[in-house]
């Protein structure tokens, strides 16, 4: 059945791919972006777009709307250090008067776009949905904060709503990719490397208490991600998820990989060397980051289909060459 969403920050990364896939299921979508770090052109074909905020999303928000999908955030770590009042008026105030906006159309479904980040540094690996939430930066307390603000208005408003828990998202879909700047994801600076873009790439400490020293993450490939929210969108629409629910899920592939085995997997995808070279640890980096996804395969009854390394590396490296093409 067709429906129609709302997508918030679908000019992004993980919100375009996102819109494509749900246009892909035959769903008319209306993106809203601002545009201060998205891209029009990662608007998927077949998608309406207005460029505008998400403060002012009273404007077109209607009950001709079945739901939202949220990804409108500012998410550098550390430009929310820098300038925490940003990240409060955006990612807090921005979906505050989006839950308004929803309230008064009478739009009674929403997936929030969430992160890991939420739970600062872990007590235990892997990662479920009960550990402790203790941010270490501005970024993962705004998020947080919309986490509780979310579940507040399931219960007073009776929204249904599930948040989910990125951990480290990669890879592409086609032509919508990563693009961030300033940089600040791995595998995007490693091929940056293995394009001649930078010299060397960077490790951040070689003595953790890992295999091979250095930090372990969890990557899960931006397609998989993108399905989670729609099989998110089907538990709400079967009442799996029921008006008054706030479900939280991790998304995750619930395997770590090291600092070196991705630049490994780089060297061995593209065929080119990448130098690297080690540095002092930073501050606040947890040696081992791993979720557990199980409550998204319990309740959403989703797995992730794109599991091996060399494959998300694979579609990322497809889209730099493509972008290096255009001179973007």
């Amino acid at each position: 059945m067709t429906q129609r969403y709302l997508v918030t920050g679908g000019a992004g990364y993980v919100g375009s791919v996102v819109a494509a896939h749900l246009l892909g299921r035959g769903h008319r979508v209306t993106v809203l972006d601002d545009l201060s770090t998205g891209f029009a052109e990662a608007v998927p074909e077949g998608a309406e777009f207005i460029e505008g905020r998400i403060q002012d999303a009273a404007k077109w928000l209607d009950g001709s709307y079945d739901g939202v999908l949220h990804f409108a955030a500012f998410s550098q770590v550390g430009e929310s250090v820098a300038k925490p009042e940003k990240y409060w008026e955006n990612n807090v105030g921005g979906t505050m008067a989006l839950l308004a906006a929803m309230r008064a159309a009478g739009v009674r479904r929403l997936v929030f776009s969430s992160t890991a980040a939420t739970y600062g540094e872990p007590e235990s690996v892997p990662i479920t949905e009960s550990a402790p939430t203790a941010p270490t930066s501005p970024y993962g307390a705004s998020k947080l904060a919309v986490d509780h603000m979310i579940g507040g208005e399931c219960t007073a408003h009776g929204l249904a709503a599930v948040s989910l828990r990125y951990f480290n998202v990669a890879g592409a879909h086609g032509p919508l990719g990563e693009r961030h700047e300033p940089e600040s994801h791995l595998i995007p600076l490693v091929l940056q490397v293995a394009l001649g873009r930078r010299e060397a790439i960077s490790v951040y400490g070689d003595d953790y208490p890992t295999p091979d020293g250095t930090c372990v993450r969890d990557y899960i490939h931006v397609a998989d991600l993108a399905e989670a929210h729609l099989l998110a969108l089907d538990a709400m629409t079967a009442d799996t998820v029921p008006a008054g629910e706030h479900l939280i899920c991790n998304l995750g592939n619930g395997n770590g990989f090291s600092v070196r085995e991705v630049v490994e997997t780089v060297r061995k995808v593209t065929g080119h060397p990448v130098p690297e070279i080690t540095a002092p640890r930073r501050a606040g980096d947890p040696a081992v980051l791993v979720a557990s996804a199980e409550a998204a395969r319990e309740r959403l009854g989703w797995t992730p289909s794109r599991p091996d390394l060399a494959d998300v590396v694979a579609d990322a490296w497809a889209f730099a060459r493509r972008e290096e093409e255009n001179g973007s």
